[in-house]
This record gives C-alpha cells, sequence and structure tokens, in this order.
C-alpha cells in the first residue's frame, strides 16, 4: 500500500459550483466549436440527432464513473480505480494513458486558443501564444485549487453568458425549411457521426481525478457531473439547431469555425466577435482543467510506487509541485515539438479504452463482496448498464479506423513496459478482482478492504446516517474501578437484549470472541467491539467509561499482541446484517471521534452521562441549551415539546432534569433548569444557534 507521510495533505477546497464548473468548461470546447461543420457533412441536419445519440451512450460510463469516485474520492480518478480494482499493471497503463491522454487535451486546447486568435490577427504566432498561456495556467495552478476553480468558474460563467445570448438572439432566425429531408443521411452515417461526436462529453467526468479535493464528494461530485453533462447536452442540441437552422448547407459543411458563422450570419460582426469570446473562453477553461486534472495523475501513482516518490510532493497550498511542474512542461514539449491537433485526436481510442476498463471495474467491485467498499451513488440496472458501458466504447473504437486504435496498443504497451521494467519489483499488492477470485476458491488481497475502510474513515458519515441519534439514544454504564472486560461485556448484552430479539448468552459469546480472534479495534484506550445480526432494523450502541481503565485482557486468551491492554472507554455497537458498509461507517465515525485531540481528557471528566454523550456528538449536529428565566431560552420554560417550533429535522433526545435523565415525550412540559441536548441537520442547528445566541 501507499506510504504514509506528514507531507501536507491535498486541500477539499471544491464546492458543488467547483465542481461543476470543471465538468461543464471540459466538455464545451471543441466538439461545440470545431466538429459541428464536419458532423454536418456526414449526417446534414441529423447531426443533432447525432450528438445526442452520443449524450446517450456516454450514460453508462459516467454512472459507473461517478459509482467508483464516490466509494473512492482520491487523486488520480481513473487510475486510482482500475488499480484498486484490476491491479497495479491496470492502474499503469490507464494512470499514464489517461495523463499523456489529458496532458494532449490540454495542448489541443491551447492550440485552438491561438488558432481562434487569428481570426482576427492573422499573423499572431499560434505555438508562441499557447506556450505562454501553459505558463500563464500553471502558475494559476500553482496558487492551489481553490485559486484555480475560481479562474475555471469565471470563464464558465462568461462561456455559458454569451452561448445563452447565441441561442437566444439565433433562435429568432432560424429558417425551419433547412430541416427538410432530416434523415437522408441514412441510419450508418447518422451513426457514425455519434461516434466521432462521442468524444465532446469524455471531459464531463475528468473532475473525478481530483475528487479527494471536493468537499462532500458523496453529494457534489456526482451532482456536479450530471449538472455538468446535462447543461452540455442542452447547450449541444439547442446550439446546434441554431447553427443548422441560420447557417447554409453547403456552407456549414465546409466550416471549421461553424459557431462563427452562424453568429456572424445573424448578428454580423459584433456576433462573430462575442462568439469568438465564448470560444477562448471554452478552450481556456478546458486548458486549465486539463493542467489540474492532468497533474493528479503523476501524483496518485507515485503515492503507490509507480513512478518515483518526488512527485507526490505537496506544498503547504495543497499543490502537487513536482507532478504539476513536469505536467506543465510537458505540454509546453507537445506544443511546440507535436502536431497535437493530429494528436489528441489519436489518443480519444485510448480514452474509450478506459471508459470500458472502469465499467468492468465496477463490476469486479459489484462481485468482490467487499463490505468496505461503500458507494453513495449506485449505477442503476446492474449489471446492464456496466455491460452496455463495455460494449459502447468498444463498438465505437471500431469505428475510428487503424490509426486511433493503434496508438491506444502503443500507451497500453507503454504501460506494460514502464510496470515490469521499473513498478512491479517495487509493489506487493492486488485489486478487488482477486476478491473476485477469492469467491472461486483463490487468493484475496487483504489490504485493498484495510485501504477502503481508511477511505470510510477519511469521507466521515452519509447524511441519512443516524450518527447523532444513536449517540443520543445509546446506553451509558460506568464501570467500578474493580470491573473486567468479560463482566461488562455481559452487562453490556444484559442491555441489548432488552432492545433486540437476541439472547444475552449469545451477544456475550460473539462479542468475547470476536476479541478474542482481534476482529476488535483498540486504539487510543479505547476498544470497539462490534457484531452484525439479523433480527433488528437499526443500529444499537451501549457506552461504557472506565475512569480506571479495564484490562482487555485480563480473561482473554492474548492473541492479539498488538492491543493496548487498558482501555477507559468500551463502546459496544450492533448493527443490523444488511448494512455492513453503514455498520462500518459508524464505527470509522466513533474511532475519528476518538482520535481527535482533547478526547480522552473531556471524556474522563464528564460529570454526567449526558456530557459523556455529548463528548462523541458532532459539533455542528448538535447543540446544548440550559433553560435559566434570564437567559433566551427561558422562553422554552413552561413549554410542551411539541409547542417549541424547532425547525424541521431538529428533536430534543436528551432531558437533564437535576439528577435524572429523562427520554422525551411530545406532551413532556419543560421546566427551569433542565438541561436540553437537541441534535439534527446543521442548517436545523445552525438556525437555533442563533436564535439562542445569548446564551
Amino acid at each position: 500500500m501507499a506510504e504514509t507521510t506528514n507531507q501536507p495533505a491535498l486541500k477539499k477546497d471544491l464546492k458543488l459550483f467547483g465542481v461543476f464548473a470543471i465538468a461543464t468548461g471540459t466538455t464545451l470546447s471543441a466538439g461545440f466549436f470545431l466538429l459541428p461543420g464536419l458532423a454536418f457533412a456526414q449526417s446534414g441536419p441529423a447531426v443533432i440527432l447525432a450528438y445526442l445519440i452520443a449524450a446517450l451512450m456516454m450514460v453508462a460510463p459516467m454512472l459507473c464513473k461517478v459509482e467508483l469516485a464516490t466509494a473512492m474520492p482520491k487523486a488520480g480518478g481513473t487510475y486510482f480505480f482500475l488499480d484498486r480494482s484490476l491491479g497495479p499493471l491496470a492502474g499503469t497503463i490507464g494512470g499514464l494513458g489517461t495523463w499523456l491522454a489529458l496532458m494532449l487535451k490540454a495542448a489541443f486546447a491551447l492550440v485552438g486558443i491561438g488558432a481562434y486568435i487569428t481570426l482576427f490577427f492573422s499573423d499572431a504566432p499560434i505555438r508562441v501564444i499557447a506556450v505562454a498561456l501553459a505558463l500563464v495556467f500553471g502558475a494559476i495552478n500553482f496558487m492551489g485549487a481553490k485559486a484555480t476553480t475560481r479562474f475555471q468558474i469565471v470563464m464558465v460563467i462568461g462561456l455559458l453568458i454569451l452561448l445563452t445570448w447565441f441561442m437566444v438572439q439565433g433562435a429568432f432566425d432560424i429558417d425551419t425549411s433547412r430541416f427538410a429531408n432530416f434523415f437522408d443521411a441514412g441510419t450508418a452515417n447518422i451513426l457514425g457521426t455519434a461516434g466521432l461526436v462521442f468524444i465532446s462529453y469524455v471531459g464531463v467526468t475528468k473532475v473525478a481525478s481530483i475528487a479527494e479535493e471536493i468537499d462532500n464528494p458523496q453529494r457534489n461530485l456526482p451532482l456536479g457531473i450530471f449538472l455538468g453533462l446535462g447543461t452540455a447536452v442542452v447547450i449541444y442540441l439547442v446550439g446546434l439547431t441554431v447553427i443548422v437552422g441560420v447557417t447554409p448547407a453547403d456552407e456549414l459543411a465546409d466550416s471549421l469555425t461553424p459557431v462563427g458563422d452562424a453568429a456572424r450570419s445573424f448578428a454580423g460582426t459584433a456576433g462573430l466577435v462575442l462568439v469568438t469570446i465564448a470560444a477562448l473562453f471554452a478552450f481556456m477553461s478546458v486548458a486549465n482543467a486539463g493542467i489540474m486534472s492532468s497533474s493528479r495523475y503523476p501524483l496518485a501513482m507515485s503515492r503507490d510506487h509507480l513512478i518515483p516518490s518526488v512527485f507526490r510532493t505537496i506544498n503547504g497550498n495543497g499543490v502537487p509541485t513536482v507532478s504539476l511542474a513536469v505536467t506543465v512542461l510537458a505540454v509546453v514539449f507537445c506544443i511546440v515539438f507535436f502536431d497535437v491537433l493530429v494528436i489528441a485526436k489519436l489518443a480519444s481510442a485510448f480514452q474509450l479504452v478506459l471508459f470500458a476498463l472502469v465499467c468492468f471495474a465496477v463490476i469486479v467491485m459489484r462481485e468482490s463482496n467487499i463490505d468496505s467498499y461503500d458507494p453513495s451513488f449506485r449505477t442503476p440496472l446492474y449489471p446492464w448498464m456496466p455491460l452496455a458501458g463495455i460494449l459502447g466504447p468498444c463498438w465505437l473504437i471500431t469505428e475510428m479506423g487503424t490509426a486511433p486504435s493503434l496508438f491506444a496498443v502503443g500507451l497500453v504497451v507503454l504501460g506494460v513496459i514502464w510496470f515490469f521494467a521499473y513498478a512491479n519489483k517495487r509493489i506487493d499488492r492486488g485489486g478487488a478482482i482477486f476478491h473476485v477470485f477469492e469467491r472461486l476458491g483463490q487468493r484475496r488481497f487483504e489490504g485493498l478492504d484495510q485501504e477502503l475502510r481508511g477511505i470510510l474513515k477519511e469521507r466521515g458519515l452519509r447524511d441519512s446516517d443516524p450518527f447523532d441519534e444513536i449517540i443520543a439514544t445509546s446506553e451509558v454504564m460506568e464501570a467500578r474501578a474493580d470491573s473486567d472486560f468479560e463482566s461488562m461485556t455481559r452487562q453490556a448484552s444484559d442491555r441489548f437484549a432488552r432492545l433486540i430479539d437476541m439472547p444475552s448468552t449469545a451477544l456475550v459469546r460473539s462479542f468475547l470472541d470476536g476479541t478474542r480472534v482481534g476482529a476488535t479495534p483498540v486504539t487510543n484506550g479505547v476498544a470497539l467491539p462490534h457484531l452484525r445480526v439479523g433480527e433488528i432494523d437499526r443500529p444499537y450502541l451501549v457506552i461504557v467509561r472506565s475512569r480506571a481503565g479495564i484490562d482487555l485482557t485480563s480473561d482473554l486468551e492474548r492473541t492479539s499482541r498488538n492491543q493496548e491492554q487498558s482501555v477507559h472507554a468500551i463502546f459496544y455497537l450492533v448493527s443490523p446484517e444488511k448494512d455492513p458498509a453503514g455498520h462500518l461507517r459508524l464505527l470509522a465515525q466513533l474511532a475519528a471521534c476518538v482520535e481527535q485531540d482533547g478526547f480522552m481528557q473531556d471524556w474522563l471528566a464528564a460529570r454526567s452521562h449526558e456530557a459523556i454523550r455529548e463528548v462523541l456528538l458532532r459539533d455542528e449536529r448538535y447543540l446544548s441549551l440550559a433553560l435559566e428565566a434570564d437567559s433566551p431560552q427561558g422562553e422554552l420554560i413552561g413549554l410542551k415539546i411539541r409547542e417549541l417550533g424547532f425547525p424541521q429535522g431538529c428533536l430534543v433526545a436528551i432531558i437533564r432534569r437535576r439528577t435524572r435523565t429523562l427520554i422525551p415525550r411530545a406532551d413532556m412540559i419543560l421546566e427551569a433548569g433542565d438541561r436540553l441536548t437537541v441534535i439534527g441537520e446543521q442548517a436545523g442547528v445552525d438556525a437555533l444557534k442563533e436564535r439562542f445566541s445569548g446564551e
């Protein structure tokens, strides 16, 4: 596995709109500003249908990539998915190939900027402009993902405003007669055109390569990608309707600047200037996002020892400096020495290979039955959707001709050579495919399960996970100084037996057996015995606090030498058998709580069961209110709980009244001196904090 370092981590600076801006900005470029003329020459006005078919073909690979990205939101995107599912050889091929393909696409976009500038300055040095812009975008990326995304957002907003003007203004000049004989080109040509323009949509998923830098990737990543693809489809279909409807067929078929020609036809020179600015925004956003996303591939591969360790260097701004610098220099090299327009087109076949492999990776991860594989989004219609995502790109490759296929084979060979020449002797791991083999009687790779559990811990809980409710309703026990682990386990099992339909003796045996074989996590003076049973529909928790400490091995076989012997907290967790991933998320959150600075000090100092629970509750999801007559929350005194008027989703979980802890009921009347523990969604809790800010 990747080694642990003390270097700064990538910062989670990307919000939803930033994800949307990157997904959209990498999609609306050549596919809209260059390809429509070539596509029209092949399929006529049915080019609109061809773009729609291409978008539908993109759905399966996109859904599969989103599933993998929400399960493994790590830098490197496609590389990381292929490495962890199919193994390091596939990861090496995918990582190097994707880095080269993205780098070429960025170089292509930079040259495209120079080409558009020549529409007004015919003698402008295209390559010099492209190199200068590569260095500018590299400098912006060195400022960090947050600054890069801000720049991306500005360009995408400008692009969308100008394209909206183009579509609205052009709609008034559409000549419907230009759509006559819509299907004359024939089915074969329409499908062939769909294969040609499919590449227009592939950029929408590139944001997955920076998933590690996205705040709340379980929500923001899929939503941003879906919004990006939806926006691109609308612009392509409406924009093409305008282009076809305002431009004579013979002119459009020969045009390499179809949007500019269309704008000039209904808005004159001013229209041409505006869409040229839009084209510059589009190509700049592709180049900027391309440099950003491609630079994360060397970083991810270096973490896993597939390329030299220098590439994993991250500065204080969360930027992989060496990886980014090498990527920018490689882009400059390609611009200066190669015809990137030709090479970038060849690289599209390899991207189709990667799409097929990503869809296959989803099948492997699902069939591996790894409990810690826990995507927040799952590809619908499994396995038919991933299978469609495999067959579609394979069919498109056959339609692309010999040269792109040979280029893809060349990248595969390059990855294989590098793997066996450099990486193979430096690693000892496998992918999830070994877990599929294990089902057939062969070996599995346990390290992957451990890594996925680590990712679960980094990701944290889902919004739907009832962690706060479980803590608030947990049973709390105080251990005596002479208590041992087995006796506390028996007491905890008795508590569980009153809550679930399972004998106490069976629970005791399961908890103790799990501890004997080392299945109970023990860290920082805390033990987490846990079970999954089939007879319950929600998790339950029993908490034990021991100020004196409990020797975990005093009455047990010492089979796990790595366990700490004395613990001050024991969390007995029982969850439904049907939700293994949810069980692991709860364990991961408990582990994250106890690893926070000052946890043990607060834990031992807590003076009541309520205070013990509050040590574990997330600050942003709970609020403690002391009802004093002279305080803002004094207005609650004398009210019934159902009359409190708290925001939706917020509830009173615990009432501490003098020395007693009460379970709230709707008709319970609050008294002066009561202390309420309120839990709920962050927005509702924030509203209550503002309401009672005078506390």
